[in-house]
């Protein structure tokens, strides 16, 4: 296997010196035009890529960043990874995406990958309401931004959506639907934003009366269309069926729409169904689905421009005696219901 080419073969052909190399690299404003011409000249023609592992053990911190969510086969988290990326692009950074598979212990191991990785900083759903992989995490002094999910004063960062109002959202449109027998689908249990949507729908029920054993909780092991399928069967075998379903996320409400149709069910004549994420697949499905909208691309980009400023304000600390410290800021952004034919009443 040919050797690949090193920093020494560009200087030696280009008749200069390594440290000229390096300017031309490194800062092309102090190399004159002809020089720069020469360097990139040998550059091409020997195929030289520079180490980027070598210039972070010198300069002591990368150019990525990790972004580790709960399912990358959702693609809710896709487009906020969509957002997180065009933004650390724009500050000339990479970011790495990593899946926890809503799994506390693989959360755990991408952590401390990203601890040895020494990546520049990191956007994060966590799997945990207690948050004991983030305090391990927090030892290394990697900046993080919680994604998805409110964060303490004293956790960091963070960029949410209003989960307790978005489950409001849901039931309140049922009610006036006129739905009084309800279900939700609902999530693993460790998961805040499980528990947050069904606080909103409880509080919906509340506020119109209604008694909490209004609405049944029929549980999911994970957040994906498998389980909503699952759910969907447990429906169909309840002797005193819901007429309002509201599914912790899109996915499931989806395997519970399969569910339905296979058995002849009609939505919503029979029974009407609420999403929640409103992911593209929401609106194309075999009856479209109502969801509760939440800012995917908004997320992810402003979670990244966070990082960034703790980054940047992180640094200004270190070089300048007496700055200000860091103070974490926590974003809540409101949710929207987007009403497709899945809960219209029949014409």
């Amino acid at each position: 296997m040919a050797r690949a080419a090193s920093i020494k073969d560009v200087a030696r052909e280009a008749g200069v010196s390594v440290g000229t190399v390096s300017n031309v690299i490194n800062r092309p404003d102090r190399v004159s035009e002809g020089m720069r011409r020469d360097v990139q000249r040998a550059i091409s023609a020997l195929g030289y890529v520079r180490s980027e592992h070598a210039r972070q053990l010198r300069a002591g911190r990368s150019r990525i960043m990790a972004l580790l969510v709960l399912d990358m086969g959702n693609p809710f988290f896709v487009d906020i990874a969509r957002g997180a990326e065009r933004a650390a692009r724009d500050a000339g950074l990479g970011v790495m995406v990593c899946n926890s598979g809503q799994n506390p212990r693989d959360e755990a191991d991408y952590l401390a990958l990203f601890a040895e990785q020494r990546v520049r900083g990191v956007l994060v759903t966590p799997t945990e309401s207690d948050g004991t992989n983030l305090r391990r995490f927090r030892r290394h002094g990697i900046p993080f931004v919680l994604v998805d999910r409110v964060a303490g004063d004293d956790e960091g960062c963070s960029v949410s959506v209003d989960d307790v109002a978005g489950g409001a959202l849901a039931i309140r449109h049922l009610i006036a639907g006129g739905h009084r027998s309800l279900a939700y689908v609902s999530g693993p249990e460790h998961l805040t934003q499980v528990r947050d949507r069904r606080l909103g729908a409880h509080a919906a029920l509340d506020e119109a009366g209604l008694p909490p054993d209004a609405l049944l909780e029929i549980p999911a092991e994970r957040l994906d269309v498998a389980a909503g399928r699952d759910a969907g069967a447990r429906l169909l075998g309840l002797a005193r069926r819901p007429t309002g379903v509201f599914c912790a996320n899109d996915l499931l409400a989806l395997g519970v729409l399969q569910s339905l149709y296979m058995a002849g069910v009609r939505v919503p004549d029979d029974l009407a169904i609420v999403g929640y994420d409103d992911i593209e697949f929401a609106a194309a499905a075999t009856v479209p689905l109502t969801s509760v909208r939440q800012p995917a691309l908004t997320i992810g980009a402003k979670a990244t421009e966070l990082l960034l400023r703790e980054l940047s304000e992180g640094t200004a600390a270190h070089r300048y005696e007496g700055t200000a410290a860091h103070r974490h800021e926590h974003l809540v952004l409101q949710p929207e219901l987007v009403v497709r034919q899945s809960t219209l009443p029949p014409v």
